[in-house]
C-alpha cells in the first residue's frame, strides 16, 4: 500500500474497536480533518494538548491518534491556542478512540488486566451485550492489601496511588481503567476482594472500606496511557510503511509530594 489515508486508519480502528459501540455520552471518531488526507506520519498520545500538537507539527505528522476526544462538549467558541484550533491551523487530523477502545478486545481494560498479570480474565460488568465495561481475574498469588497496592504501583509505574484497606486477603481483582470507581459495587457483588481503577471519590472510598474491598486508585493517566504503545504497534503491523511514534511530551498532570 503506497498511500495511506486518514480514512483507512479510521476504518482499521473501527474494525476492532467500533466507534458506534462507544458509550452514549462519548464523542469518539474522526474529530478533526477528513478521510482523504494522505498520511505518512502518525503521532500517538493519550490526550491531544497544544504541546502534543506542536510535537506533531515538529515531526511532520499528518494525523494524531488519541484515546481522549479532543472535542468532547459542544464548542461555542474556537479560540486560538486551543487544541482544535491548532489542529486545523497546522492541518493535522485527529482520530480519537475513547470508550469504544476501553471495551474492545485488546483495548484499555484488556491491557490493564495484562499489566496486572491477572489469570482467568473475564467480564465483570457489561455496558451492553458483548461490551465489557469492567473485567475481573485472579492474582498469580494472593496478597494482603498493602503488598497488593505496592505491586500495582510497580506494575503501572505510578509515582503514588491511593488505596483502601479491605482487611482481607486479595485473590480476585476487578478493574476498570480511568473513571470507573462506581463499578466497585459490581466488583464486591462478584466476589472481588480488590478493585483497580483510575479515579476515586471520598464517599466511594468509604463504601469500599465498608465492603472490605481493597480499592486502588492508581491514577487516570497510569491506567490508560498503557494502551497507547500496544495500539501503535497494532497500527504499525497493519501499515508498515507508516512512521508511527508515541508522544514524548504527553504526561500525567498530577504531581505527588
Amino acid at each position: 500500500m503506497n498511500r495511506m489515508t486518514t480514512g483507512e486508519l479510521y476504518d482499521f480502528i473501527d474494525a476492532f474497536a467500533p466507534f458506534g459501540s462507544a458509550m452514549d455520552f462519548d464523542n469518539p471518531g474522526l474529530l478533526v480533518g477528513e478521510r482523504s488526507t494522505s498520511v505518512q506520519t502518525v503521532l500517538f498520545s493519550l490526550d491531544i494538548t497544544p504541546e502534543v500538537i506542536t510535537e506533531g507539527k515538529n515531526i511532520g505528522a499528518q494525523l494524531i491518534i488519541s484515546h481522549h476526544p479532543v472535542i468532547f462538549n459542544a464548542l461555542k467558541q474556537l479560540k486560538t491556542n486551543t487544541a482544535p484550533y491548532l489542529l486545523a491551523k497546522y492541518g493535522i487530523d485527529a482520530i480519537c478512540a475513547h470508550t469504544n477502545l476501553d471495551m474492545a478486545p485488546g483495548g484499555v481494560n484488556t491491557v490493564l488486566a495484562q499489566r496486572l498479570q491477572l489469570k482467568n480474565v473475564r467480564t465483570l460488568s457489561e455496558y451492553a451485550p458483548n461490551l465489557p465495561e469492567a473485567l475481573m481475574g485472579e492474582l498469580q498469588e494472593p496478597l494482603t492489601p498493602l503488598p497488593f497496592a505496592q505491586q500495582v504501583k510497580q506494575q503501572l509505574h505510578c509515582d503514588g496511588l491511593r488505596y483502601t484497606d479491605g482487611k482481607r486477603l486479595v485473590k480476585t481483582v476487578g478493574l476498570c481503567s480511568g473513571g470507573g470507581t462506581d463499578l466497585l459495587y459490581a466488583a464486591a457483588a462478584a466476589g472481588c476482594e480488590g478493585f483497580v481503577t483510575g479515579e476515586s471519590k471520598h464517599n466511594l472510598l468509604l463504601d469500599a472500606e465498608q465492603l472490605q474491598l481493597t480499592l486502588i486508585d492508581a491514577g487516570h493517566f497510569e491506567t490508560e496511557d498503557i494502551v497507547m504503545e500496544p495500539l501503535m504497534q497494532k497500527v504499525k503491523e497493519a501499515f508498515p510503511k507508516l512512521y508511527c511514534i508515541k508522544s514524548k511530551v504527553m504526561h500525567s498532570p498530577a504531581h505527588y509530594i
